[in-house]
């Protein structure tokens, strides 16, 4: 049997902070990847144009609406997908806009975590079919500050010791990733450049050096990403 080719959407929040592995990972498969530069002013599809909406991280927060005035169109467009029978996939910021779409908060997290730290899966995982492809720990990289409540109707599937939240899924076909498994060096390299006033002292936060020393590290949560992927792709 062949597999159907999906289209991929993808929003973006700043220049320096793409789709990473996911945009490899499209291409390999046969998978169409369009995307929205709100930064840049683009306008948003319309909801019947996409398959899969991927919402990426940013350093923004998700109630600066006065700041980034394409926040409020993007949250409502986000709650259209999430609505419409959609696969959303958020990461980092993509997260904390979905759960705040959810009508959950999201605040600060009592720490910054930033680089790589180990994310272990909750008992409520085992609810969600496509979580049972991750290992019940994990590395995984982290570029944050805030953090979100788990929205009403959704299942709590991830915690570190940084962040009790990092991961939700919300119906069969949406979920929320606080952590970064899409990251390539490349990227990492980009936040290090423009996020740098974020790399203070803190129990959970690593230096550039220590984020970038070990390529096996990259290549450990793309392999986890492409798992992931494909069981959602698979249905």
């Amino acid at each position: 049997m062949l597999k159907r080719s999906l289209r991929l959407h993808y929003l973006q929040h700043v220049p320096f902070e793409g789709p990473g592995y996911i945009e490899s990972w499209a291409m390999v498969r046969g998978h169409s990847l369009t995307a929205t530069r709100l930064y840049a002013g683009e306008l948003l599809p319309q909801v019947e144009q996409f398959d899969w909406l991927v919402i990426l991280g940013g350093p923004m927060n998700v109630y600066e609406d006065n700041r980034y005035p394409w926040l409020a169109r993007e949250k409502r467009f986000i709650g259209e997908a999430l609505h419409g029978g959609k696969t959303v996939i958020g990461i980092c910021l993509g997260a904390q806009l979905m759960a705040c779409v959810l009508g959950a908060r999201v605040t600060g997290n009592p720490c910054r975590e930033i680089g790589w730290h180990p994310v272990e899966k909750t008992a409520q995982a085992s609810e969600w079919p496509p979580a049972r492809l991750l290992p019940d720990r994990f590395a995984a990289f982290h570029w944050h500050g805030d953090t979100f409540e788990i929205p009403r109707g959704a299942v709590h599937l991830a915690r570190s010791r940084a962040c009790e939240n990092q991961a939700f899924s919300f119906g069969e076909r949406a979920v929320a990733l606080q952590f970064h498994l899409e990251s390539t060096r490349e990227s990492v390299e980009q936040l290090v450049q423009n996020c740098r006033g974020d790399l203070t002292e803190g129990p959970y936060i690593q230096g550039p050096a220590a984020m970038l020393a070990d390529l096996n590290f990259f290549r450990m949560i793309n392999e986890r990403m492409a798992d992931f992927l494909d069981g959602l792709a698979s249905g």
